[in-house]
């Protein structure tokens, strides 16, 4: 079975984190439907969605991707760098104990989970303003016995790795290429964004299609061309709180 663990948008989403995005107002009520559809995308592509508890005092607790790496073996907890976030943690913490060991992160690394691009048996992590090289290290001492390779990653221009670059295909990568290099990751094809759409390269990838957001239309275009199936979703309330669709689940093989 594949679960994705997911969490309902918070009422206090209006003062979530920014770093890159200036703040706009968001539509609290529009964001909630759009997550719901979003959920809906995970259930018909076949994920179990198990949706946790909201947490009102939490802005971005929607974003549960940033709070761990779930891999075959072990779960890691990690440490965010947004230091409002860090309670998020442990919820998550307790869902996943019930489907894998737990390694958790400890101070001063910090690591967000947005920052991590797994492709088979490599990690491929942002060095960014949330992931610290003390934080990619911490990592590839939990993963090294179980045999992946951890890759750290020059970026610049964006929160997250996977702003910059997301896995579209067996052998595929949708990629922003002004804000990291796509030869780092060798033996890949690559696809380039719009070039007006420069959000545009953050897609959910599971086994019969690909999650994307329906406002990057010239992208979106670029993908099927390519014979990427998509599955269109809008979260334009949720990209205004600098998020993108891997942000919103954590997604794994029980």
């Amino acid at each position: 079975m594949q679960v994705a663990i997911t969490r309902a948008v918070s009422p206090s989403i209006i003062h979530c984190e920014l770093t890159h995005l200036e703040r706009q107002p968001i539509n609290i009520d529009l964001a909630t439907e759009q997550h719901a559809a979003y959920e809906a995308a995970l259930t018909d592509l076949g994920c179990s969605v198990r949706r946790l508890v909201v947490q009102p005092d939490l802005p971005d607790s929607v974003f549960v991707e940033d709070m761990a790496v779930v891999l075959d073996e072990v779960a890691l907890i990690l440490r965010s760098g947004a230091p409002s976030r860090r309670p998020e943690a442990t919820s998550v913490a307790e869902a996943l104990g019930e489907y894998r060991e737990l390694r958790t992160m400890q101070a001063p690394a910090t690591l967000d989970g947005g920052d991590v691009l797994r492709i088979d048996r490599d990690l491929y992590i942002g060095v960014s303003g949330r992931s610290t090289l003390d934080g990619i290290r911490q990592v590839e001492s939990f993963v090294m016995p179980f045999g992946y390779r951890v890759h750290p990653v020059e970026m610049t221009g964006c929160l997250h790795l996977k702003s910059a670059v997301t896995q579209v295909g067996e052998r595929m990568l949708l990629v922003n290429p002004d804000w990291v290099d796509g030869g780092v990751f060798e033996g890949m094809q690559r696809i380039d964004v719009a070039s007006d759409e420069p959000y545009a390269a953050n897609a959910l990838m599971l086994a019969d299609a690909v999650i994307y957001p329906a406002a990057h239309r010239a992208t979106g275009r670029r993908l099927e061309q390519k014979g990427v199936p998509l599955r269109l979703v809008d979260v334009t309330e949720l990209m205004k709180a600098e998020g993108a669709v891997t942000c919103c689940s954590l997604i794994f093989r029980t």
